[in-house]
């Protein structure tokens, strides 16, 4: 992705943190985390604080329960490679106070178009990244 294109995208973003609900060690280790903390989502996006990232991906907001199940996906957002602060996605439906959202880190990997959003729940193109099996993200409550 052109970095003009990029630079667009996540000033876009508006400034979403995703927090790594892996353990910390094999986070840290990797280099990947996702994190969040609950807030206002009255206002048509959500935040996440933190993510680090090893390529170019994604922030997916995804909504999900008690069962921490990844749902349907109701937002996303670019992050590029390294640390990212403040990343907002834009909320493409709403989302009342109380539920469950989980914020994922996705990567940018087999789709046809670079820097364009491919994923639908369960397809491989720009998937959920996972080490040693478990995915990076963190859960939210909206207020």
């Amino acid at each position: 992705m052109k970095a003009t294109k990029l630079n667009a995208l996540k000033a876009l973003s508006l400034g979403m943190v995703l927090a790594g609900a892996i353990s910390t060690a094999n986070a840290a280790h990797h280099g990947l985390a996702v994190k969040g903390m609950d807030q206002d989502v009255s206002h048509g996006y959500v935040t996440a604080s933190t993510i680090k990232s090893e390529a170019n991906g994604w922030l997916v907001v995804h909504r999900t329960d008690s069962n921490m199940k990844p749902g349907p996906v109701v937002g996303y957002a670019p992050v590029i490679k390294g640390t990212n602060s403040n990343v907002s996605a834009i909320l493409q439906e709403p989302v009342k106070s109380g539920e469950m959202l989980m914020l994922m880190l996705h990567g940018e990997n087999g789709g046809m178009k670079t820097g364009v959003f491919e994923y639908t729940l369960g397809a491989k193109e720009d998937g959920p990244i996972k080490v040693d099996g478990k995915l990076i993200m963190d859960v939210i409550t909206a207020k």
